[in-house]
């Protein structure tokens, strides 16, 4: 099904069951929701589950009755009959369920939906062994209502080749509790990379603020770096006046992957400038669209230029500098105008005495996880504990 079908009948669906479902009684919006799926064929469960957060057993049982393998129930429960909801009886039991998902949590950003990497029998054991008994079908229901999925996309596929992509995702989500505990700066970085022009965002989680630096050259690692120092000089360095360190969490691809060199050698610039140690998280291979920029700036920020693909660097610091949410996210943007060219080589001698001088490898994923010092000084003084020599 093509993105603009789907986005239509999904926006009918939506209209139709507003409209009806405080009007019907439990087996009306049963048989009516199936209706809806038959109508649709194949896939039509999910999708009007997707769309209602009715679970596909109470639609699939209302196809089965439409279609007389099943007699039509004759009665209707009164409202508020029933056995009482697993969360009516421990209302502890959401928070808990919470706490497990969200450090793997995952997901497009611009989708009413959130991905979940973790099974349901492996959810509903963790939550039974810490004292919620509850079984796999209470806890799809929770998370459907939370607004989870547990389908997955080609994204989902490459993400989960990496046996450490779950282990990486933990480590970044202790990183980030640690560094905003301790009143460091945590930034989410990433290049828009769906515009024809590039914007490039630094999003602050502390804060709940994102910048972007709009590029009128190439999306190179100069121009990400650049960005970075522009948030810097213009909001964090006030924001953040006792900050040692940055934490940064970037996608493991693009201008800002982990393996680009020229990206390594501008931050510690950067941090030579600054004084500053950068500390480096990257998402594991493809799980880019599971960034915090991603689900906090971007996916806001693209909304006011839905109409259409951005062709003017004006229009996007135009549409981004207004950007606001209910939950209280603002968004500035500025032009960068510098000249950023690509084909800029780091030959591998420079690379080893960088990595010598001021990078330190940590002890988990060195490959993901890093710091870059200002100095070699800063580096042998004040390396973390559990890093590794880059040698």
């Amino acid at each position: 099904m093509a993105a603009e079908d789907r986005e239509r009948l999904e926006s009918a669906l939506t209209r139709r069951w507003l409209d009806l479902r405080d009007l019907l009684d439990e087996r009306s919006r049963r048989l009516w929701l199936a209706a809806e799926a038959r109508s649709l064929g194949y896939g039509g469960i999910a999708f009007v589950a997707g769309v209602t957060r009715v679970t596909t057993e109470a639609i699939a049982e209302g196809i089965k009755e439409l279609s007389g393998a099943k007699p039509l129930a004759e009665g209707v429960r009164r409202p508020g009959g029933g056995r009482k909801k697993a969360e009516v009886s421990d209302p502890a039991l959401p928070a808990a369920l919470d706490a497990l998902v969200e450090p793997v949590t995952r997901g497009d950003p611009e989708s009413p939906l959130r991905w979940t990497g973790k099974s349901l029998t492996k959810l509903a054991d963790d939550l039974s062994a810490g004292g919620h008994r509850v079984g796999v079908h209470v806890v799809r229901r929770l998370l459907r209502e939370a607004g989870y999925s547990l389908q997955a996309d080609a994204k989902t596929i490459e993400g989960a080749q990496s046996p450490d992509r779950d282990p990486q995702f933990q480590h970044i989500h202790d990183l980030v509790l640690t560094a905003l505990a301790a009143r460091q700066p945590v930034i989410s970085v990433d290049t828009e990379k769906k515009e024809l022009v590039g914007p490039h965002g630094v999003f602050d989680v502390g804060a709940n603020a994102g910048w972007v630096s709009v590029g009128t050259d190439h999306d190179t690692a100069a121009f990400a770096v650049n960005a970075i120092r522009t948030w810097w000089s213009r909001v964090g360095r006030a924001r953040y006046p006792d900050a040692a360190e940055v934490l940064i969490i970037g996608d493991c691809g693009g201008s800002n992957g982990n393996r680009v060199r020229l990206w390594k050698k501008e931050l510690a610039a950067f941090a030579a400038e600054t004084g500053l140690a950068i500390r480096l998280a990257h998402l594991p291979p493809g799980t880019s669209k599971w960034s915090r920029i991603e689900h906090k700036l971007f996916s806001c920020s693209s909304m006011n230029w839905r109409g259409g693909p951005v062709t003017s660097h004006e229009v996007i610091v135009n549409t981004i500098s207004p950007t606001t949410t209910a939950t209280g996210l603002t968004g500035t943007a500025e032009l960068d105008t510098a000249a950023h060219p690509k084909g800029i080589k780091i030959s591998d001698r420079d690379t080893k005495e960088l990595e010598a001088a001021q990078i330190t490898r940590h002890a988990f994923r060195p490959d993901w996880n890093y710091t870059i010092y200002p100095s070699s000084t800063a580096k042998i003084t004040a390396a973390p504990t559990g890093d590794v020599d880059s040698d």
